[in-house]
């Protein structure tokens, strides 16, 4: 029997796992951000959104971000923790707030780790 399909699926799955994890702020980091009064932005849908949250959040979706965020956050230094249900929405809300200039954007990362980090409702 050969190991090698076992070797590349392993290392597929450990790629997928990092490459996840790739562009989302650390835990530590995070909570020192929550502790200064971080705004927390859900970047899930409004259905989703209703269904669980955290109770710090903010609902703003993805599609709808570049008009609420400008409303919203006036200080463009104003620290913002992202996050969705499974941390790729929140890396694109990301990309897309650095480019408008909101430079203290990060990705949370899944609504599960948010919730570690945050806490829930």
């Amino acid at each position: 029997m050969s190991w090698t399909p076992l070797y590349i699926v392993i290392a597929l799955a450990l790629g997928y796992i990092l490459l996840k994890r790739s562009g989302q702020v650390s835990v530590k980091e995070a909570v020192q951000y929550v502790k200064g009064g971080a705004m927390v932005i859900d970047v899930r849908e409004p259905s989703e959104f209703n269904s669980g949250h955290l109770s710090q959040a903010v609902n703003m979706p993805l599609d709808r971000i570049d008009v609420l965020v400008p409303g919203a956050v006036r200080d463009k230094s104003k620290v913002l923790l992202l996050h969705c249900q499974s941390g790729v929405r929140s890396g694109v809300a990301k990309n897309k707030l650095l480019a408008m200039g909101y430079k203290n954007t990060y990705n949370l990362g899944s609504f599960q780790r948010a919730a570690s980090i945050v806490g829930r409702r």
